[in-house]
């Protein structure tokens, strides 16, 4: 049991790496954040679409199922356009720090939906997190709007990462995420129509764009989606979304070494940047030692 979660906490961390490459090509690709988001939705839903027929699966769900999925892809939708949007608008490092303040979001959301009380110490930690936030804040005010943009997409992602947490425990993690993915599909195609969206220079994709395109919908998404998903049966939405704070750190090493001077930020920025890190590391070191705290009272009743 033990090995089994380590292995499932690595594969996060690999596809938590894989998110971290996701903002690079968001930066990378021309296109704006909604055309950007439903390409990406679109090309991922045909990959996972091959794949359910490739291993034989079926695409039966029932109704009730299928509305829990369409809110789902909505605020998946939704969380990915305001993610690329404070990329666009800011950078990939002030975009995924401020992504962090997911954990703070989660500690709060997850008691509503798995009925427990809140924990102090998960407040505490996504507190400090603010703390990181606001010193960046303060000093890189030339990024307000990508910061509340990032802001939004947070409080989006946490919320959609416990919903999740439920679904898994009775829905296969394929077909939870070919449904929320081709819904959020749906969902941005008809705002799309109904304001005049689709135009010619909607479809003019560059050659460029395409490569970076199937890259992000394919490995970033059908398979970080699905394994994410999947993941989930085994760790807990907290633990995930506080993982997932190592993403702005991964992305911005990776962005330093491909977009150089325009990623390079202010002593404050790292400064804040390194609370973020402290946290997760924190919050690994108590996680670990809880648990096997409540190994060892499990195997020696008598010392409880």
């Amino acid at each position: 049991m033990l090995e089994n979660k380590l292995k499932n906490y690595l594969l996060l961390h690999f596809i938590v790496f894989i998110w971290g490459f996701t903002a690079i090509l968001g930066a990378l690709i021309t296109i704006d954040a909604i055309p950007l988001v439903w390409y990406r939705m679109l090309l991922a839903v045909l990959f996972i679409v091959l794949y359910f027929v490739w291993k034989r699966k079926s695409f039966k769900t029932d109704k009730k199922s299928l509305l829990k999925f369409f809110i789902t892809g909505v605020i998946i939708a939704l969380h990915w356009i305001f993610f690329f949007k404070a990329i666009k608008v800011s950078n990939v490092s002030v975009a995924l720090v401020t992504m962090s303040t997911g954990a703070f979001f989660t500690a709060f959301i997850e008691p509503l939906f798995f009925k427990r009380k809140l924990k102090f110490i998960e407040i505490f930690l996504g507190l400090i997190v603010i703390l990181g936030l606001y010193i960046i804040f303060n000093f890189e005010s030339q990024y307000k709007l990508g910061i509340i943009y990032a802001l939004i997409a947070s409080f989006l992602g946490a919320l959609f990462a416990v919903l999740n947490g439920l679904f898994v425990k009775m829905y296969e993690a394929s077909s939870i995420s070919l449904y929320q993915l081709f819904f959020g599909v749906v969902f941005i195609t008809v705002y799309l129509f109904f304001t005049n969206g689709f135009s010619v220079s909607f479809f003019k994709v560059s050659l460029s764009d395409w490569w970076y395109l199937l890259l992000l919908s394919s490995i970033c998404t059908a398979y970080a989606f699905i394994a994410s998903v999947k993941i989930m049966k085994f760790l807990s939405p907290y633990t995930v979304m506080l993982t997932i704070n190592l993403e702005p750190v991964y992305a911005i090493i990776l962005a330093l070494l491909i977009f150089k001077e325009k990623e390079q930020m202010s002593s404050s920025f790292y400064f804040g940047a390194s609370i973020v890190l402290f946290v997760v590391l924190l919050n690994g070191i108590l996680k670990n030692k809880g648990a096997l705290k409540s190994r060892f009272l499990k195997n020696n009743p008598r010392k409880k």
